[in-house]
C-alpha cells in the first residue's frame, strides 16, 4: 500500500515518504545554523509519522473524520529518546500544526503535551515499512548553554527555535508540492553585495562641512572599526542627529560580512520610524532586498508585472523573514518569539546569525523587559547573532541586563560626544497656566509645544494666535503628512510657525524648531523633544522649557505620571536634566521606584523557570501572556480627500477587500474601545464591504485642523498621541 501526506486535484499526490524525507532535509539545513542538524533532521522525519494510519488515508480520500496525526509523532520520539532529550523533541512534533503546547499534567484536558503522552492513537505503525528508524542519530548533545542560572529559559528558547526550524520546513515543502509556479522564495542580494552597495553609496555621498557633519563622519568611522570585532553584545550610544541609522547599518552590514553573518534584522518601536528608515534602505539597498514588516504592512495586488512579482516575493519573505535585510516593530519581533503558534514562529530560526539593531531601545517595553532582554541574550549567547542596542539614553537598558551579558559599548566616549552634540539648554519653567503659555508662544514666530493629552493641545491651540498648527494620531496619517510638509517649509522659509503637538512628534519626526516647550514627562520623552530642537545646529544653542500645566486637561495618570514625578526629581538634582549623568540617575531611580517585579509584570519567565528543571514548560500560556500592545484600539477609516474616496469606491463591491487595506492606511485612525462605542452610538460611523469602518459625515465628524472629532465628554482621559 502505498501512504500519501497530501491530495490534490489534477496532480499526483505527494507521498509520505517524500514529505517525511524533504521536511527533515530542509528542517536540518535550518537547525545546522545553530549545530543543531540532527535535532532539526528527527523532527522533520517524525513530526507527520501518525498519517501513515489508514484513519488518516481515509480522510484523503474524502471521508469525513477528524485525526490527530501530530500525537504520533510525539509518542514515537519519546519513545526513542526518553523522557528527557525526547520531550524537547516532542513539543516541537505535537504543536506542528496547533502550537506549542503547554505541559499540563495528568489530569490535565486534551492538548497538553501530558495528556498526549499517553493518548490513545490509530495504528501508525505501517511507517517502519518505509523509515528505519535505527540510522537516525542517537547520541545527541543538546548545543547550547544555559544563561546564568535561567536553564529553563533556555531549554525551553532551544525548543522554540527547533520548532521554528520544523514549521518552516514544513511549510515549505507542502507549498512546493501544492504550487503549479516556482516560487520566488530566496534569490536576494548576498551580504557582501549589500555591503559594497553602501560603501559605494557612503563614498559619494557628498554633505556641508558642518561641525555636525564632522561628528557624524566621525561616529561612521568608529562604527565601521568596530565593526571588525567577533559577534557579541554592543551598545551605541549616539546623541539625537548623531546619524546613528546609517552608521548602525553599515556596522551591521560591514559586521556580518566580516564574521559571516546573514541578515540584518533593525527592530524599531514605531510604525513612523520604520516607513523611512526601511525608505532609506530600499534606495540605497534595492527595495528587492528590503522586507518591511509590521502590523499596518499590506502586500497589495498591481497590474503592474514587476510590482506584483516583487510584492509577491515580499509577501513569502515576510513569512520566514529568508531576506537580507528586515525591518520591523519591536511587536512583531519580540511576540514572534513569544508566541506559540506555527505561522508567527516560522520566522525565528532566522533571527540567528543575524545582526540585530534595536533602534529607540529604552523603548522597549517595561512590563516585559527581562524576557525580551533574556531573549536577545540567547540569540547572542547560543544562536550566533550579534545585538546592537542603540540609543540617546543608554542606561535604560544597560542596568537591567543580567550580570552575565553587559553590552559592549561602541562610541568611544559617549559623554564627549553628548557635549559635541550639545545644541540645546534644557531648563524647568515649573508650574504654568495655560493662557500664559500660549502668550509666551505668542511672542515667538516659530516655536513647537508637545503636550501629554489630546485634550491639552487642543486646547492650547485654541488660545494660540497666527499661523498655528496641531498635530495628534487623531488626525488621519495624511493629513499629519500634509501638515508636517507645510510645517517644515514655513520653517526653512523662515515664515511664522506655532506649532502644538502630542508626543507623537518625538518619534522619529524630522522638524527643527529654535524653541520647544515641552510637559513634565519621563527623561527619555524630554530628551526626543529636545532632538527636535536646532537639530541641524544651525543656532549656537536652541532652548527647551519643560513645564508643569497647571491645567485639568493635562494631568497624566499611572505609570507616566510617575515617570513626571522622578524627572522632576531629576531637575531639582542636575543643572542639565538631559545629560548621562543625569539620565542614568533617572532611569535608576524609576527602575527603583517600580520595583523589579515591574520588569515581567506577567510572569513569563516563570512560565519557563518554575518547572524547567522537569522540562515543564507552558509556551501556551506564555504567548496567551506577551501582548505588547493590548489589542483594544478599533480603525476608522477617513474619506479625507478624493483619493481616499476612490480606494473605498473600490472596496465596497470588491470580492478581496483586503487588497484596499494597504491602500487605505494613509487614511486611517486608531480610537480606543470606549472612544469607538461613543462614534457608533452617535451614528458617525458606517461600514464598507463588511470589513471598514468609516467615518459616515466628513463635514461634522472631523475638523480640518485637529482630525477625528471624539464626543466632548469622552475624550482626554488619559494619555494619547
Amino acid at each position: 500500500m502505498k501512504y500519501f501526506a497530501h491530495s490534490s486535484d489534477g496532480k499526483q499526490w505527494q507521498t509520505m515518504l517524500e514529505h517525511l524525507e524533504q521536511t527533515a532535509k530542509i528542517a536540518s539545513r535550518n537547525a545546522l545554523k545553530f549545530n543543531a542538524r540532527d535535532f532539526g533532521y528527527i523532527c522533520g522525519l517524525l513530526h507527520d509519522v501518525g498519517k501513515y494510519s489508514l484513519e488518516f488515508q481515509e480522510k484523503l480520500k474524502g471521508k469525513s473524520v477528524k485525526v490527530d496525526h501530530s500525537t504520533a509523532g510525539a509518542q514515537e520520539v519519546l519513545r526513542l529518546y526518553g523522557d528527557a532529550l525526547g520531550i524537547l523533541l516532542a513539543y516541537c512534533i505535537a504543536g506542528h500544526h496547533s502550537g506549542l503546547p503547554d505541559y499540563g499534567s495528568q489530569a490535565s484536558t486534551e492538548g497538553t503535551l501530558c495528556s498526549r503522552k499517553t493518548k490513545d492513537m490509530p495504528d501508525y505503525s505501517a511507517y517502519k515499512e518505509e523509515i528505519n528508524l535505527d540510522d537516525m542519530e542517537k547520541n545527541l548533545a543538546v548545543p547550547v548553554k544555559p544563561l546564568g542560572n535561567f536553564m529553563g529559559f533556555t531549554l525551553s528558547f532551544f525548543i522554540r527555535m527547533l520548532y521554528s526550524c520544523l514549521v518552516d520546513a514544513d511549510f515549505i515543502d507542502t507549498e512546493q508540492y501544492m504550487s503549479d509556479e516556482a516560487n520566488q522564495r530566496g534569490n536576494n542580494l548576498n551580504i557582501e553585495n549589500l555591503n559594497g552597495r553602501l560603501k559605494r553609496f557612503m563614498g559619494n555621498f557628498k554633505c556641508d562641512e558642518s561641525k555636525i557633519n564632522k561628528k557624524r563622519e566621525e561616529i561612521l568611522k568608529c562604527c565601521m572599526e568596530f565593526s571588525l570585532s567577533p559577534p557579541g553584545l554592543y551598545s551605541l550610544t549616539v546623541p539625537t542627529g548623531g546619524g546613528k541609522t546609517y552608521s548602525s547599518l553599515a556596522f551591521g552590514l560591514n559586521h556580518a560580512d566580516v564574521n559571516g553573518l546573514e541578515r540584518i534584522i533593525y527592530v524599531i518601536p514605531y510604525t513612523s520610524i520604520i516607513e523611512q528608515n526601511a525608505k532609506v534602505f530600499k534606495n540605497v539597498l534595492g527595495e528587492e532586498n528590503v522586507l518591511e514588516h509590521h502590523c499596518n504592512y499590506q502586500f497589495e495586488n498591481s497590474d503592474n508585472e514587476y510590482i506584483q512579482s516583487l510584492n509577491e516575493k515580499l509577501r513569502l519573505a515576510s513569512e520566514n523573514w529568508d531576506i537580507p535585510i528586515v525591518v520591523t516593530t519591536n511587536v512583531q519581533f519580540f511576540e514572534s518569539i513569544f508566541s506559540n503558534r506555527s505561522s508567527k514562529s516560522r520566522k525565528i530560526h532566522n533571527m540567528s546569525k543575524s545582526v540585530i539593531i534595536f533602534d529607540e531601545a529604552q523603548m522597549l517595553p517595561l512590563e516585559y523587559l527581562k524576557p525580551c532582554l533574556l531573549a536577545i541574550c540567547e540569540l547572542v549567547k547560543n544562536y550566533g547573532s550579534t545585538a546592537i542596542l542603540c540609543t540617546a539614553t543608554q542606561p535604560a537598558v544597560n542596568d537591567i541586563f543580567p550580570e552575565f551579558a553587559t553590552p559592549k559599548e561602541i562610541m568611544e566616549d559617549p559623554r564627549q560626544l553628548y557635549q559635541d552634540f550639545k545644541k540645546v539648554r534644557v531648563l524647568s519653567k515649573g508650574e504654568i497656566e495655560d493662557e500664559e503659555l500660549a502668550n509666551e508662544m505668542n511672542e515667538l514666530e516659530q516655536v513647537l509645544c508637545i503636550v501629554n493629552t489630546r485634550k491639552h493641545a487642543k486646547k492650547i491651540c485654541k488660545l494660540l494666535k497666527g499661523k498655528v498648527f496641531h498635530l495628534s494620531t487623531l488626525m488621519c496619517p495624511e493629513h499629519r503628512k500634509e501638515t508636517l510638509d507645510e510645517i517644515r517649509r514655513r520653517l526653512e522659509g523662515g515664515q511664522q510657525c506655532r506649532v502644538v503637538s502630542t508626543q507623537l512628534i518625538e518619534a522619529g519626526v524630522d522638524v527643527d524648531f529654535p524653541v520647544v516647550y515641552r510637559a513634565m514627562a519621563g527623561i527619555d520623552s524630554i530628551v526626543q523633544s529636545a532632538g527636535r530642537c536646532n537639530r541641524e545646529g544651525r543656532m549656537k544653542e536652541g532652548m527647551v522649557f519643560v513645564f508643569n500645566p497647571a491645567s485639568q486637561e493635562a494631568k497624566s495618570k499611572g505609570y507616566l505620571a510617575r515617570t513626571a514625578k522622578v524627572a522632576e526629581m531629576v531637575f531639582r538634582k542636575y543643572e542639565d536634566p538631559i545629560s548621562l549623568e543625569a539620565i542614568d540617575f533617572y532611569f535608576k531611580l524609576l527602575y527603583d521606584i517600580e520595583g523589579e517585579e515591574t520588569f515581567d509584570k506577567k510572569g513569563i519567565i516563570d512560565c519557563f523557570e518554575e518547572r524547567g528543571r522537569h522540562l515543564e514548560f507552558d509556551f501556551k500560556t506564555a504567548a496567551q501572556k506577551f501582548k505588547l500592545i493590548e489589542n483594544d484600539m478599533r480603525s476608522v477609516v477617513i474619506p479625507y480627500d478624493a483619493r481616499a474616496n476612490e480606494i473605498l469606491e473600490e472596496a465596497k463591491y470588491s470580492p478581496y477587500p483586503m487588497s484596499s487595506a494597504r491602500k487605505l492606511q494613509p487614511y486611517t485612525v486608531s480610537i480606543y474601545e470606549h472612544e469607538y462605542r461613543m462614534l457608533v452610538k452617535n451614528t458617525a460611523l458606517k461600514t464598507v464591504n463588511d470589513r471598514f469602518t468609516v467615518l459616515d459625515d466628513l463635514k461634522n465628524g472631523y475638523d480640518d485642523n485637529t482630525g477625528l472629532i471624539i464626543p466632548e465628554d469622552m475624550s482626554g482621559e488619559g494619555i494619547f498621541i
